[in-house]
Order: C-alpha cells, then sequence, then structure tokens
C-alpha cells in the first residue's frame, strides 16, 4: 500500500448498518498535489470519522473523489439522497479573483475546484439536501460568487502556530435564526478549527450563519434553497465535541429523510 495515496478502501473501512434507508454521497478530495505522510494521514482520519458516524446514523454511502484522474459520477451524486462535502486543499485564488501570491497555499487543485463546484451549483439547482465543512463551505461560496481570504492575518483564533498541532478549539458566534442557532439552541458554540482561508464577500442567495470572534464568517446558509448548509469548522477531527457531530450530521440526516419520505408519498 501507497501511505502516501488514498483509496475509497481505506476510507470505507465501516459497512452500513442492514436497517440504512438512505444513501449519501461525500464528496471530497482524497487526494492533492503536494500531499505528505502526515496529511494524507489526517484526510483519513477526517473522511473516516465522517463516514463512520454516517453509517452508524443509519446510512448508505458513496465516496466521489474530486481530485481523481476519472471525473466523479455526477448522475450518482444526483441520485443520492443527500451529499456531504467535505475537506481538502486550498481553492484556487482565480476563481475568486484574487490574482497575487497566496502564502501558505498548499493542496491547490484546479481540476478538482471546478469539479467540486460544478457538483455544489447541480445541488442548489436540484434543491438537494446538502452539508458543507471546511473547504466544502469554501466552495459553497464561491460557487455563489463569492470570494474567499486567500491566507487569514491574524491567525491565531483559527489554526495552531506553526510547529504547533493545527486544529484548536474556537468560540462563534451563531446568528438568530439560521439554521445552526436553531439547531444548537444557544449564541456560542466552542467548535473545531483549523483553516488560513475562509469566506470574505458572502456570495450571492447565502446568509451567514455564525461569526468569529475577529468577524471572520464561520457558517453561510442558502436562503433560497430548503438545506444547504456551509459550516467551516471541522465536528469529523478526532478532538472536535462528539455532540457537534452528532448535532449537525443528526439534523442532516433528518432533512435528508424527511425529503425522501415526501418523495415516497408522492
Amino acid at each position: 500500500m501507497n501511505r502516501n495515496v488514498l483509496t475509497h478502501d481505506d476510507v470505507l473501512r465501516t459497512a452500513p448498518a442492514d436497517t440504512a434507508d438512505v444513501e449519501i454521497a461525500v464528496v471530497v478530495q482524497l487526494n492533492m498535489p503536494g500531499q505528505t505522510e502526515d496529511s494524507v494521514a489526517l484526510q483519513r482520519a477526517l473522511t473516516v470519522t465522517a463516514v463512520d458516524d454516517l453509517h452508524r446514523l443509519g446510512a448508505r454511502v458513496s465516496i466521489h473523489d474530486v481530485g481523481a484522474d476519472a471525473a466523479p459520477d455526477e448522475d450518482a451524486i444526483t441520485r443520492a439522497d443527500g451529499i456531504l462535502v467535505l475537506g481538502g486543499g486550498d481553492v484556487d485564488s482565480q476563481l475568486y479573483g484574487h490574482t497575487g501570491p497566496v502564502p501558505n497555499e498548499y493542496g491547490r487543485d484546479r481540476r478538482a475546484d471546478d469539479r467540486e463546484i460544478a457538483i455544489i451549483r447541480s445541488a442548489m439547482a436540484d434543491d438537494a439536501i446538502l452539508l458543507a465543512l471546511c473547504r466544502g463551505s469554501q466552495l459553497l461560496n464561491v460557487a455563489c460568487g463569492g470570494s474567499l481570504i486567500p491566507d487569514l492575518d491574524p491567525f491565531d483564533l483559527h489554526k495552531g502556530a506553526p510547529g504547533q498541532p493545527l486544529f484548536i478549539d474556537e468560540t462563534v458566534s451563531l446568528m438568530p435564526g439560521t439554521i445552526v442557532h436553531d439547531l444548537y439552541g444557544q449564541d456560542e458554540l466552542t467548535v473545531r478549527n483549523g483553516h488560513h482561508q475562509a469566506v470574505e464577500r458572502v456570495g450571492e442567495g447565502l446568509r451567514v450563519g455564525a461569526l468569529a470572534a475577529d468577524g471572520v464568517v464561520e457558517a453561510t446558509e442558502r436562503i433560497e434553497n430548503s438545506w444547504i448548509l456551509g459550516v467551516q469548522w471541522h465536528p469529523e477531527e478526532q478532538g472536535a465535541d462528539e455532540q457537534d457531530r452528532q448535532i449537525l450530521f443528526t439534523a442532516f440526516l433528518d432533512q435528508v429523510r424527511s425529503r425522501r419520505a415526501a418523495a415516497l408519498t408522492v
């Protein structure tokens, strides 16, 4: 096994329950340019945690790698009951109008970006149920015509310092009347973060769901869709609060199941 390359088998380590009633298309950049053994191990751990939790909560999972040589099967993604978009490398800055150098850039892959944006735009057009994490939330914003901060400075609220663990706990404010505020039922939430890029200009049709103490956008949601949510934080990181992941993933699957039940009654 090449420890510097991830395959579907590396992240599909558990099987869904026999009673699994919905299918979730997990869209992820499993491999990216310049990856190392450490970055591969991190991507594996994040993806495995997300997949295992979806299986535990009664869903089946299909993996769609936007970084693979072959393009993802967009028809299969459309047929799924819901879409979970996970993290990966940096978004190509040309996609949001930034033409200068990007400090600390890693994992940039324009082909993966283009594929993922196409999937997100198709999901919006279809009014799919979609949850996007970290890079996924950034690409949701870019897909709606928004821009990103290419490299946060200062960064200390959002990730560890060089030589320190990447992921840290961060307190964010949840905006009243939004999906995340309704889900957690509180004005502040401690989340697990490790990012150097973030939403800057909010895209058309999105509204802010959460803000960091320095004003950086930490969650957005689509106003014009039934349930499309992007969060900058990592509920699937091993040091994250399991209750955070439980609340978010359960709410996502509740929406998926409600949509499926409504379709079956038509």
